[in-house]
């Protein structure tokens, strides 16, 4: 007999070998017909697996992420079965799940996939599906596996199974469908009731630039089509408020090719808006005690030996660049800390001075593939909000503190209130990816969790997920239609001061090393502006869009009096913009509300005549006319009302679930 214990701490015992679909047979039968996975000593089965020693163990149904990752990687191995029928000779790679459904990257050999074949290929899909048949796990030696894959002529799998140990393959075979997998799997196929193949796409194999590139099929399965319809809604909605989309509508920003993939450039109305938001928490940061510093684009080679982020990153960065010196070499900056670390270096420092707050808008460049760059959420160059905290121990917990508040902040002023925190901690079992003592990470580890104890903040707990030199607190934000983003990040760090040899006399006049908090609210202005832009449909808020009203004249003979209008506004520090096309009014108007302008003024004989402007505003229609000088103190008034709104309202204490 073996005893399983319950989330709820409930202990039944059982007869070794029992599944995990018996035990919710035995709980509830009705549990039995919704689980779909079973998480097991923190490891996540298949419901058939025996279980053949005393365990802890959590049933997933399809509200849970595991649930869903079953689900989805069940759906890969069915669209790699309906693929080998309908193109036999068809070769393997990948199939995982993915936060959003599943993928399988396939060589078609002669054949061209394209999104033509998409239809066909679910049809075959749902059709496999309703056969019901069983996923079936193997577990075999390493020989026969290779050999399995040979005579198939899988070579991408034979590679995959040259890298494990024996002892450690499993096979998953459904249908007529083999395929190497630790799984787990669904108990068969029939709980997959609704398909979607998504798109296609290249992916070089291993991610490697030099191997050959296979075609990636993604796609997405639900367990009712009800749940497909709605998720196919939201992706409708998605399309249209995508960054690349507005930004290009919006004129934002552009990218080159002659500039460079991944090398976005900030068009005037981007970097207005951009300006808004570095000037907005410039604002914020003073008032926290923090000091500006700037500094350059490149380094030394040995500046980031130094810190360890050329042997983490070097391989995967841009490449040195030489200098007419021999054996000088410079790297463009991947990172802020380094600098910041030699700038706390400049001079001696006592504990008085302690906590010094650096910030920076720094530029940093790190090297993508190009398969992997997507709009301004991927690139190779960008702008980190930086900060570099440095700190006596008895500080650290209330710096880390007032850092939270900070990013509370900015989430009530761009209206981010559903969002969960996620302490990133170290993986104990492979500490070769990190830096620095055990001593100092379980410091660094504790601080964060008391920390964000005190502050009252629920959070989840994330293994595996720090950085290589130390913890840190992500903040995951759902966007407007459900999306989540990583927006806001806090590290604490006893490895960088380590490194650079950082040192302030103590009250005990003798020498202490600092500890540094690495902080970044937004994360990248790129990466923040590319959300903000989904989450707001392009609708900026008030106080941040680039342009606050545009002025619409009637006809040419107006343009004299609208001129006059737009220069009596952008005096007043109202933002406006005037459109003298030689247009009609509504076409105008169409025109100017697609741009997301909050405020449309039109002018015409009467308003030329009592000096006034006809008022509408985005998505509410005509406001009545009014003076110059009653709209100028209006668009103050309510822009002045937004921002004591989010002054007065409280922080949140706690993440949103």
């Amino acid at each position: 007999m073996i005893k399983i214990t319950l989330p709820d701490q409930s202990v039944r015992e059982y007869e070794a070998g029992i599944t995990g679909l018996e035990i919710a047979k035995d709980i509830s039968p009705r549990l039995a017909k919704e689980v779909l996975a079973i998480t097991v000593n923190d490891q996540l089965y298949d419901l058939h697996r025996p279980i053949n020693e005393d365990a802890n163990i959590k049933l997933h149904k399809w509200e849970d992420a595991e649930g869903k990752h079953a689900f989805w990687h069940s759906s890969a191995h069915l669209l790699a079965e309906a693929l080998e029928e309908l193109y036999p000779g068809i070769k393997f790679g990948i199939g995982p799940a993915i936060e959003n459904g599943f993928y399988y990257d396939v060589d078609p050999g002669e054949r061209v996939l394209t999104d033509a074949d998409l239809p066909k290929i679910e049809k075959k899909m749902i059709e496999l599906a309703r056969q019901k048949n069983e996923y079936v796990r193997r577990e075999i030696p390493k020989k026969e596996a290779v050999s399995f894959f040979e005579e198939k002529g899988d070579p991408y799998k034979v590679e995959l199974i040259s890298e494990l140990e024996d002892g450690t393959i499993s096979f998953y075979e459904q249908g007529n469908f083999t395929d190497l997998c630790r799984g787990p799997h669904l108990t068969n196929t029939s709980p997959i009731k609704a398909i979607k193949l998504l798109s296609i796409a290249g992916a070089y194999w291993r991610g490697d630039e030099t191997r050959k590139q296979l075609t990636r099929v993604y796609g997405i399965s639900f367990p009712k089509q009800k749940m497909l319809d709605e998720y196919l809604q939201k992706l409708e909605e998605a399309q249209k408020r995508d960054h690349r989309k507005l930004g290009k509508e919006l004129e934002l920003f552009a990218f080159s090719q002659r500039v460079g993939q991944g090398l976005p450039l900030w068009l005037p109305k981007g970097a207005k808006l951009r300006e808004r938001l570095e000037n907005f928490l410039k604002r914020v940061q003073v008032k926290y005690g923090y000091e500006p510093v700037i500094t350059p684009h490149i380094g030394q080679k040995e500046l980031y030996e130094t810190s360890g982020h050329y042997a983490k990153y070097g391989a995967d960065s841009f490449q040195p660049i030489n200098t007419p010196a021999e054996g000088e070499e410079f790297l463009l900056k991947p990172m802020n800390c380094p600098h910041h670390c030699e700038i706390y270096n400049v001079k001696p420092h006592s504990y008085r001075d302690l906590p010094i707050r650096f910030a920076e808008f720094g530029t940093v460049y790190r090297y993508e593939q190009s398969g992997e760059l997507h709009g301004l959420t991927r690139v190779r160059g960008f702008t980190q909000d930086d900060a570099h905290i440095f700190c006596r121990p008895d500080q650290l917990k209330d710096e880390f503190k007032k850092v939270i508040d900070i990013i509370f902040y900015i989430f009530k002023a761009l209206d981010f209130n559903d969002y969960i925190a996620q302490i990133s901690l170290r993986d104990s079992n492979n500490t070769q990816k990190y830096i620095g003592s055990d001593e100092n990470w379980e410091k660094a580890e504790q601080a964060i969790i008391e920390a964000c104890e005190e502050k009252g903040l629920q959070t989840v707990i994330e293994t595996g997920e720090a950085a290589f030199y130390g913890p840190k607190l992500d903040f995951m934000v759902r966007d407007a239609i459900g999306r989540k983003w990583q927006l806001g990040t806090i590290q604490v760090d006893y490895n960088l001061p380590e490194r650079f040899e950082l040192e302030y006399i103590g009250q005990d006049n003798q020498k202490h090393r600092p500890i540094m908090i690495h902080r970044a609210p937004f994360g990248s202005m790129e990466r923040f502006v590319a959300v903000l832009i989904e989450h707001t449909a392009g609708k900026f808020p008030l106080w941040l869009t680039p342009e606050q009203a545009v002025i619409l004249p009637i006809s040419e003979k107006f343009n004299d009096y609208a001129k006059n209008v737009l220069n009596f506004l952008n005096n007043s520090d109202i933002r406006a913009v005037l459109d003298d096309r030689n247009e009609k009014i509504g076409k105008k108007i169409r025109d100017n509300e697609l741009k997301r302008i909050p405020y449309l003024l039109i002018v015409g004989e009467k308003e030329m005549e009592n000096n006034q402007v006809s008022v509408r505003r985005q998505g509410q229609g005509d406001q009545g006319t009014m003076t110059l000088e009653e709209f100028a103190a209006f668009i103050k008034k309510e822009e002045q009302k937004l921002l004591e709104e989010i002054e007065a309202s409280p922080s949140p204490s706690k993440g949103v679930e």
